[in-house]
């Protein structure tokens, strides 16, 4: 069978760069096509990628030539977009004008009604969305976007307590420095430092979480009637947001029932190629999750949870830029394809 070509735009930047490993010997998936500035275009990605994954450039992409983030450049089926947000915002819609099916990781177009904000083990019944913004936007393509990535980590725990009334969410998040990009942080700045500010992190996981664990209807989403209250702070870990959550539930489930449900969670997704066989994994170690034990599980798509407690009170952690980037967009786009829509 012949792999679906895909496109990446954004692809020197550091969620560019994971989306390139997470697509690198994809069964389903060929890498055709990377797109970044007008700097980069005409060059090849070897030169102009400045890679810090920790390992080789992938041969499949070395050689290929970056050419400008514009659809008559681009022979693709899927794009992904690993764009800022402000680029997005008019790059995106003019590839799901000329009939390319965008799977974006920039919060540009989240919380629009028509546009699908998808965790696949959690809400997939959201892609419906996708027939109405067709016609809506009279596009031949769409787009369908991820969650922020601490919203990620925090929903798919949330997912299998829902069986218990969820009255009320409080997370306070421990977030790495690379969601801030390559140039977010400036190393003195984080260094012996804990920083309790991180820009519209609040307020996106306070109104994505109640998207995602909303209700479709057949025509819109009805938003998740519980409150959630965030609040975000930046340290000095390269990689995996951790978070405390205080889940206010109904039915005042125990600890051992909480984490039984944790164990028992399975969306029947495991033949997805990106998909862990566990996308939730309980430690019961005291002192666990820990970003540099943890957040790898499941090739860093699983999210990891401990210390639950009476209240009810527990720690997760998932990795940000795999579980709640690259590797969530390229897991909605193997649900697209599932679902026929590739």
């Amino acid at each position: 069978m012949a792999k679906i070509k895909v496109g990446i735009l954004g692809a020197t930047g550091n969620v560019g760069q994971r989306f390139i490993q997470s697509l690198d010997n994809h069964p389903w998936f060929e890498i055709s096509a990377l797109a970044a500035s007008e700097r980069s275009a005409g060059k090849k990605y070897g030169e102009v990628a400045d890679w810090k994954l920790g390992m080789e450039i992938p041969g499949a992409v070395e050689d290929i030539e970056v050419v400008t983030i514009d659809p008559k450049k681009i022979d693709a089926d899927i794009i992904f977009s690993a764009l800022p947000s402000d680029l997005a915002l008019t790059a995106e819609p003019a590839f799901a004008k000329e009939g390319f099916v965008v799977a974006s990781n920039a919060s540009s177009f989240r919380m629009e009604e028509d546009i699908p904000l998808v965790i696949p083990e959690v809400n997939p019944d959201h892609l419906g969305l996708i027939d109405i913004q067709k016609k809506n936007r009279n596009w031949d393509g769409c787009i369908i976007t991820n969650p922020n990535c601490s919203t990620i980590v925090l929903a798919v725990t949330l997912k299998p307590l829902l069986q218990f009334g969820i009255q009320s969410i409080n997370v306070a998040t421990l977030q790495a420095i690379s969601g801030a990009g390559y140039n977010g942080v400036y190393a003195m700045a984080i260094q012996d430092n804990i920083v309790p500010y991180i820009g519209g992190e609040e307020e996106k996981i306070e109104t994505e979480t109640l998207k995602i664990l909303g209700d479709f209807d057949g025509t819109k989403i009805k938003y998740a009637s519980f409150k959630v209250s965030a609040s975000c702070n930046r340290v000095p870990v390269l990689d995996g947001h951790t978070e405390n959550v205080w889940a206010t539930l109904a039915k005042n489930p125990t600890p051992e029932e909480v984490r039984d449900a944790f164990l028992k969670f399975d969306p029947g997704l495991s033949h997805l190629p990106t998909e862990p066989k566990h996308p939730i994994i309980v430690r019961d170690e005291l002192d666990r999750p820990q970003p540099r034990l943890d957040r790898d599980m499941g090739k860093g798509m699983s999210v990891t949870v401990g210390r639950i407690r009476e209240g009810i009170r527990y720690t997760t952690l998932g990795h940000n830029t795999v579980r709640g980037a690259a590797g969530a967009s390229v897991l909605n786009a193997e649900l697209l394809k599932e679902k026929g829509y590739l």
